[in-house]
């Protein structure tokens, strides 16, 4: 009993070592955000501001389209979620219930795919949109989120449609449902958990992409927050440390806020589908 005890004990220990591990950053950044250009200059830092000021958001609004930029990641990103959960889910359906050498075949090039460089795609990336006339335009971007995303969230579909029961699916064939009915009616109420959990994958990698908005968009009106956090470096890269802080913070807030949102609900539709299987 001693054993388990202390067995425990240090697995708590473990985890809450990890857990302020994960948040140191994101702390520092928050104490970062809130100090004046004097504590922030002071070579005996303080985790908590001795004397708290607003002034680095100001100043980061009145020196960067933050709310305009902030604008087109929300569009990107929430476009590139929708479209790669809309393309997955009948992908990953087929891709599980159907095996055959072709549908094999997918799935290696899926795991494949994931180790390619960003250095090595954005070339034929950057030709390709440039043939369709999608440079330098927010639809050219999301469409290269879509491209992106997918192959992990067929990945990660893939998983729940197998944790689905076939038996369902037998049984509404016995009813007399066909294929598409089944998936919509049957197979996509139990994936619930799963789409969501996709969509925000999808939706929080979009959100902080930066390297395919660096390259792909040139005009400052179109760039997304990422790129425009960049601007806070000076010439010879000092930074702006105050307003970089706070705009920071700010971007990170939307991918916080959608994941507050949602993990209730994908725990709900996981207890739910549990009881409907």
């Amino acid at each position: 009993m001693k054993t388990s005890n202390r067995a425990r004990a240090g697995q708590y220990t473990a985890l809450l070592a990890y857990l302020v591990f994960l948040a140191f950053p994101f702390l520092w950044l928050i104490s970062t955000a809130f100090k004046p250009p004097r504590e922030l200059a002071s070579p005996h830092p303080t985790w908590i501001p001795r004397d708290p000021t607003l002034a680095n958001f100001r100043q980061a609004f009145d020196e960067q389209p933050l709310l305009r930029a902030g604008l087109n990641s929300l569009l990107a990103a929430l476009a590139a979620a929708l479209i790669a959960v809309v393309i997955a889910t009948p992908m990953a359906y087929v891709m599980t219930r159907h095996r055959s050498r072709l549908t094999k075949a997918v799935t290696g090039w899926v795991v494949v795919s994931q180790a390619f460089p960003f250095v090595l795609l954005i070339i034929p990336l950057f030709l390709v949109l440039k043939n369709l006339r999608l440079i330098d335009s927010v639809p050219g971007l999301v469409l290269v989120y879509v491209v992106w995303s997918l192959p992990f969230a067929l990945w990660m579909l893939a998983g729940y449609v197998r944790a689905v029961p076939a038996e369902l699916e037998e049984a509404a064939a016995v009813d007399g449902a066909g294929r598409l009915r089944t998936l919509v009616s049957v197979t996509a109420p139990l994936l619930a958990p799963g789409i969501v959990a996709t969509a925000l994958f999808a939706f929080i990698t979009a959100w902080n992409e930066f390297f395919f908005a660096l390259v792909l968009l040139k005009t400052p009106e179109k760039q997304t927050l990422p790129v425009v956090l960049t601007h806070f470096l000076g010439a010879e890269g000092v930074a702006d440390l105050g307003p970089l802080a706070a705009a920071a913070f700010l971007a990170t807030l939307p991918s916080l806020v959608v994941f507050a949102l949602i993990q209730r609900r994908i725990t709900g539709g996981m207890l739910a589908g549990a009881v409907k299987s």
